[in-house]
């Protein structure tokens, strides 16, 4: 019988009336569907992609509405599609590309993380997504033109776990509630387990110098009773896990243990009621109070890892003070907007990225930059939203809010590096997919063997087959170091935002360093002025002024700051060179500003060497300006050697690496720096396309190439080198290229990198091999029946527990005051 006829205006799924105005509609057997909401039309939906719909014909009652059917989380997820709430969490990119920080619930193991990864990167429109392990954070890249953020949250939890965008606050809680939830269930398996274990140990003494069979019949009822509720409960996240596994043709770790529990326990059971055989009641409390600890003990670790790069993220306040006109308004932070002007009191937190426009303090930002000793700041200067406002009131304006400020880009950086898997790290989760399904091959093959053998321990033997491995292990090993790694690094300002970054950089045998701005501090000042052919030293700053305003060079900025008071004149048709220098029309004349190659190539202008070596023999830069007819003007330029600069050269020959330096600068300058610091090797007046070449070179030779650089003419470079820093004051694209960023500037800081970068590599390597062997050392010995059942669990436990306590020395728990970064001179 076949449910008669809807109206029209009834909706096609549920049979109630579709709203005035509800555009709801689905495709079913060739027809469109009215449908009253987006719960019944994402039902129907689902009916006609699973082939379905005959279901629409042979019904005899209209079907439950979908607001009935579908999940209240599936409800809501749909408002992260809406703009205003996507700002405090997505970033935007070019068009529709979209990223966010997603956090999921349900991560138990190695396993979860493959499969979840998997599952994202297969739904159409999504362009990436990594998870760490550590912090359970989901990085995920998609197109909004083919796919919505509610639609990827959905997904996820149709595959069993809860996806939501990352709030600091709510992890925290989330964090808090998994403690309670795992130390409720390890308590309790705790207290009974004592119990049974001693009614176990009973029964073995019984065993040996004899017992009545009613006691023993009684002791083994009494110890069923006390472990049902720790297997009902207690054990209950390893079934589900395992369930959600098997659901989706995985095995991960948790469906193992999940089975050495129940054939335990079963095998106990039969064993109480029949009166005959062994129990095992106390091994299988052992192994879940064990692995329980385990897995309390790994999150507590986890979180301690992550404690670094999770303190960038509380530095925000979530209030603020706005001043509209003379009155104050505390308004919530996610309601700022550029240009509003905000007040911060003193012991207060910058809200947002700004400028001061009243008032002077100073401000501490050694959590972003690693500078240990606040820094002034007065009416102009720039504010770093997560900076903390040491001693005075200051009024800012705000420029940049949520994910447009400098904390949110480097907290996608940070999150970036934590995600991506180097080499080591993707062998390992490959290697950790097929073990388990190896091992539970290998434990039916060996407990089928014993069993026809006539063996009475077999059911021992499968058991304890079954909880020793630990491939969890495998692919802890990595996450977990890095996690700790570039959380350390980031307290010293220098940001890793690429995953391989660590390791690359430990097997680093070549660095190849910049000069201006990486070897020396890039803050240029014009020490001279030289005119020629009557130019009025007024007239060339107005000139090279207008000039440099259109490039990001460092020594465009010391030309700027010279000609501040010059009079103001605008450059039309400027043409940036990179490497070589600018050229522009100014009341219908042009003219040229950069280097004598620059001047020769553009116009066939040839310096006077006696000109050249006069100006250049101090070992400064001189940049020259020209109109189309003649040499106007030259500019001797100097900066000072970076303070660390020294120590770092120093550090890196004593390890044996090769230092070079590249310089787009003339030969005496270079030679100058070269001298100073000891480099031995190092090339001067090269453009951007002759550093490529040179570091290409290098590589072609089988070097690994780590490129130190800040500029624009370094981005090349800085792309192609295996491993590449750049200095945080550069230019933007020459960080956007790099794999590590310098924030605090301290160059000694990358010494203290290629420690850790060398420990954390041995690391992972210890982590890597360790649980190797182990593994392969267990597995026989239990498969001989040499290791029972509770000896496995805490060996199986102790693996993935050490992995991560052997990260967790990467950790710096308190910086000794030598090793605090010190601010720029």
């Amino acid at each position: 019988m076949t449910l008669p006829l809807l109206s029209p205006s009834s909706c096609y799924h549920c049979g109630l009336p579709v709203p005035r105005g509800s555009s709801f509609s689905v495709e079913v057997d060739g027809a469109s569907r009215p449908m009253c909401c987006g719960g019944c039309a994402a039902v129907a939906q689902a009916i006609v992609h699973s082939h379905l719909t005959d279901y629409y014909r042979y019904r005899t009652e209209a079907a439950p509405t979908g607001r009935e059917l579908v999940p209240e989380f599936l409800r809501q997820a749909a408002l992260y599609d809406h703009p205003d709430i996507q700002k405090s969490f997505v970033h935007a990119e070019s068009g529709s590309l979209r990223e966010a920080s997603l956090i999921l619930e349900g991560i138990t193991c190695a396993a979860c993380v493959w499969l979840n990864e998997r599952h994202l990167a297969s739904l159409p429109g999504v362009l990436s997504a990594q998870i760490n392990y550590a912090t359970h954070r989901a990085r995920v890249r998609w197109d909004d033109s083919r796919i919505h953020l509610s639609e990827i949250l959905q997904a996820v939890s149709r595959i069993g776990y809860l996806a939501h965008p990352y709030n600091p606050d709510r992890q925290q809680q989330i964090l808090e509630n998994e403690r309670k939830h795992k130390l409720r269930r390890l308590a309790l398996t705790g207290v009974l387990g004592m119990q049974v274990m001693i009614l176990a140990v009973a029964l073995y003494w019984g065993a040996w110098t004899g017992i009545e069979s009613e006691y023993a019949h009684f002791f083994r009822w009494v110890s069923l009773l006390l472990t049902l509720p720790v297997v009902l409960y207690s054990a209950q996240p390893f079934f589900s896990a395992a369930w959600r596994d098997i659901k989706h043709l995985r095995t991960g770790m948790d469906v193992p243990v999940s089975l050495g529990i129940l054939l335990a326990f079963a095998g106990s059971v039969w064993a109480t009621v029949s009166g005959g055989g062994e129990v095992y009641y106390d091994s299988v409390v052992m192994f879940v109070f064990f692995l329980l600890a385990a897995r309390y003990f790994e999150l507590m670790a986890r979180k301690h890892a992550a404690e670094a790069s999770e303190a960038l993220v509380h530095m925000t306040p979530a209030m603020t003070t706005r001043l509209v006109g003379d009155t104050e308004e505390l308004i919530s932070v996610a309601e700022l907007n550029p240009g509003d002007r905000v007040l911060v009191r003193a012991g207060e937190s910058i809200p947002a990225d700004g400028k001061v426009v009243a008032g002077r303090s100073t401000v501490d930002e050694s959590l972003l930059t690693g500078e240990s000793l606040p820094l002034s700041k007065e009416v102009g200067a720039s504010l770093i939203g997560g900076s903390i406002n040491v001693e005075s009131p200051l009024q800012m304006s705000v420029e940049r809010t949520g994910q447009d400020t400098i904390l949110s880009a480097i907290l996608r950086l940070l999150d970036r590096a934590q995600s991506e898997k180097p080499a080591i790290a993707q062998l390992a989760d490959r290697a950790a997919a097929w073990f388990v399904a190896a091992v539970l091959v290998a434990t039916t093959l060996v407990g089928y063997y014993w069993w026809q053998a006539g063996n009475p321990h077999w059911l021992h033997i499968l058991i304890s087959m079954l909880v020793v491995t630990c491939p969890c292990a495998l692919s802890l090993a990595t996450p977990t170091a890095v996690t700790a790694a570039t959380g350390a690094l980031t307290r010293r300002g220098l940001l890793t935002t690429r995953g391989h970054a660590l390791e690359t950089l430990a097997t680093a045998t070549h660095f190849v360093f910049d000069k201006t701005g990486t070897l020396t501090q890039g803050q240029l000042q014009v020490y001279d002025i030289t005119t020629f052919n009557d130019a009025s030293r007024p007239a060339v700053l107005a000139i090279a002024g207008a000039l440099e305003r259109h490039s990001e060079h460092p020594l465009a900025h010391a030309i700027l700051h010279s000609a501040q008071d010059a009079p103001l004149v605008t450059a039309q048709d400027v043409i940036n060179t990179p490497g070589g220098g600018v050229r522009g029309t100014i009341d219908a004349l042009t003219y040229y500003i950069g280097t004598p190659a620059f001047l020769e190539q553009s116009i066939g202008l040839r310096i006077p060497p006696k000109t050249r070596l006069a100006l250049q023999q101090s070992g400064h830069t001189v940049v020259f300006l020209a109109s189309a007819q003649k040499l106007m003007a030259a500019f001797v330029i100097g900066d000072e050697i970076r303070p660390g600069a020294a120590t770092l050269i120093d550090t890196l020959h004593r390890r044996g690496r090769h230092v070079l330096m590249l310089t787009g600068d003339h030969t005496l300058v270079a030679q100058r720096i070269a001298t100073t610091l000891g480099i031995k090797e190092w090339a001067a007046d090269l453009k951007p396309g002759d550093k490529l070449d040179y570091v290409k070179r290098l590589q072609a030779t089988g070097a690994v190439v780590a490129m130190v650089g800040d500029g624009i003419n370094d981005a090349a470079a800085l792309a192609a080198a295996h491993v590449s820093i750049a200095m945080g004051s550069g230019a933007q694209v020459a960080a956007a290229s790099a794999d590590m960023i310098l924030l605090s500037g301290r160059l000694d800081n990358l010494a203290a990198a290629l420690d850790k970068a060398d420990k954390t590599l041995r690391i992972i390597r210890q982590n890597f091999y360790r649980a190797l062997v182990y593994n392969f050392l267990a597995l026989p010995a239990a498969a001989m029946g040499y290791i029972p059942p509770w000896l496995a669990a805490i060996g199986m436990s102790l693996s993935s527990l050490m992995v991560v306590l052997n990260a967790l020395r990467l950790v710096d728990r308190n910086l000794s005051p030598s090793a605090q970064p010190q601010p720029d001179a």
